[in-house]
């Protein structure tokens, strides 16, 4: 693992600078194995595909939620943060997976939703039967609206109003779904029943969690209008009351305490308008990493990957901070698409993999990039069920279940005899198959083994700095020390590059010598 070079002792023993530099596997539970045979994922199907994930060479698994949820966002609304739902397993599925991933060098990240819980839960169902003025709705965020109107203009990300009116006459906020009310994070109560959950997993053995919207939990005093509308289009660009409000890091900084004291991690899922505000949730006594949604939005330009990357570092270093590289998850388009689709696309996210697995820092892979799968944009209707698609945009299409083997769908996602997969795989994957890409040392998901074995196994990859090199117009090139230089080449045509050393690892075959467009290469420059 590239970590080993930093810190050179064993697993059991290694010291807590792993998250610099790890490359963490996100696995979206529900479409990534099923091991029941129901036809969705569950716990047991992770358990039987460890090995492919220690193979692949990641440092770490993130866990999407498995707790006790009815469903309404694909389990972001939980009902019980301690019990896991029967359609992902027992409690004591979830414990021996964390000892089985140890047992095979991979850490473990659970999902944790403090901004909102299910209105199944426990707190949300008493505070409706109490009334207005109980201490049980001071759990949550109720008002009184303006007459009819809600008590703010605040808009859910799924669209509509964020605000749900009860037959009492108070409304509630939820800046999701209304099956997801907002916790009031101004209630001592609040604070203390997470601090427990996070102790309760840490107990048995988790490495860290990724906080969910770990920008949103405190509001601006007041619940001042917003004063716009598409307030979504905003996200993650602009400054909103309801997120990135100074007092998120009040509770980062005690939760920070709790993680301390059992060695874990903090990941946060933490959408700012600049990079700079971004970087105040990894200051020393915060958090330990936050996704790097900027670099994921950036288009596929050499000026414009140079400038995220450059903000990116200059602002996470200003903290002492490592920065995360992320192409995927289960919120956004896959890349392969968002790059153009087809062969262009995936000859893109071939080179944009090696880009991303040579800069200084962590590295996320979503389930399924590593294979090159695209978007699934022609699900049938009925299976549009995602809350999502209230503002137009649903994401099935990016959560199709993972192509294994065979020639038929649902390609070993379910054992032999299992049900249909809970999201139709499309019959052209056939060709998409890990047994299918494992035979051909050309495929997507060898190109990801080869690049993380060399990663592993190169002093300068990891941690650390780069160093920026001139490079003809359209292409991007730096050096990292000791010894390896990366080159992408984003323009329409071959470039000769005169890199003294020893090729390593090209996207593409080089041709005379020279990168072709929408390709990549590393170099040894010296012994590592």
């Amino acid at each position: 693992m590239a970590q080993q070079f930093a810190d050179p002792v064993g697993f059991s023993t290694r010291g807590s600078r792993w998250w610099r530099d790890a490359v963490i596997y996100q696995v979206y539970l529900r479409s990534f194995a099923d091991g029941d045979g129901d036809g969705v994922g569950d716990l047991l199907g992770v358990r039987g595909r460890l090995r492919y994930l220690a193979e692949l060479g990641v440092d770490a698994l993130w866990l999407t939620p498995f707790y006790r949820s009815p469903m309404a966002d694909g389990g972001y609304d939980v009902a019980d943060y301690r019990a896991v739902d029967p359609g992902f397993g027992t409690l004591g599925d979830a414990e021996s997976l964390i000892q089985d991933a140890h047992r095979h060098g991979l850490k473990v990240i659970l999902d944790i939703v403090p901004n909102h819980t299910s209105d199944r839960h426990p707190w949300f169902e008493k505070a409706v039967d109490a009334g207005p003025g109980s201490p049980e709705r001071d759990r949550y965020i109720f008002r009184p609206g303006r007459g009819e109107l809600p008590p703010n203009d605040w808009e859910s990300v799924f669209g509509g109003p964020a605000w749900t009116r009860l037959a009492d006459g108070e409304w509630y906020l939820h800046l999701f779904a209304p099956e997801q009310p907002d916790l009031n994070w101004e209630n001592p109560e609040v604070h203390a029943e997470f601090e427990d959950i996070m102790r309760f997993w840490l107990d048995r053995g988790v490495d860290g969690f990724r906080i969910d919207v770990a920008h949103g939990m405190v509001k601006a005093p007041g619940l001042p209008d917003a004063g716009h509308t598409g307030q979504i289009s905003m996200l993650g660009n602009a400054e909103l009351p309801y997120f990135d409000q100074d007092g998120v890091h009040d509770i980062h900084r005690s939760w920070r305490r709790v993680l301390d004291a059992y060695g874990g991690i903090g990941v946060a899922e933490a959408w700012a308008p600049n990079a700079e505000r971004l970087a105040r949730y990894v200051r020393p006594d915060e958090l330990h990493q936050a996704f790097n949604f900027h670099y994921l939005q950036a288009g596929w330009s050499a000026a414009e990957l140079r400038r995220v990357i450059d903000e990116s570092l200059a602002a996470a270093g200003s903290v002492g901070a490592p920065t995360t590289w992320v192409l995927s998850n289960h919120d956004v388009q896959r890349h392969v698409t968002r790059y153009g689709g087809g062969w262009l696309g995936a000859r893109r996210a071939r080179a944009a993999a090696m880009l991303m697995l040579a800069l200084p820092g962590s590295a996320y892979v979503y389930q399924g990039e590593e294979l090159g799968l695209p978007e699934v944009t022609d699900l049938p209707a009925e299976y549009l069920l995602d809350p999502q698609w209230g503002n137009g945009r649903g994401r099935e299409g990016c959560r199709v279940p993972i192509p294994w083997a065979y020639t038929e769908p649902p390609f070993g996602f379910s054992p032999p005899g299992g049900g249909e997969s809970w999201l139709p795989v499309p019959a052209e994957w056939r060709n998409l198959t890990v047994d299918v890409q494992l035979r051909d040392s050309r495929s997507m998901l060898c190109l990801y083994r080869e690049a993380l074995r060399i990663r592993a196994g190169h002093p300068a990859l990891g941690d650390g700095e780069l160093r920026w090199l001139d490079a003809p117009e359209g292409v991007l090139m730096f050096e990292r020390e000791p010894g390896l230089v990366c080159a992408v080449n984003v323009g329409d045509e071959p470039v000769r590059l005169d890199v003294p050393g020893t090729l390593l690892l090209s996207s593409e075959r080089m041709k005379d010598g020279k990168l072709g467009p929408d390709a990549a290469a590393w170099w040894a420059t010296v012994s590592a």
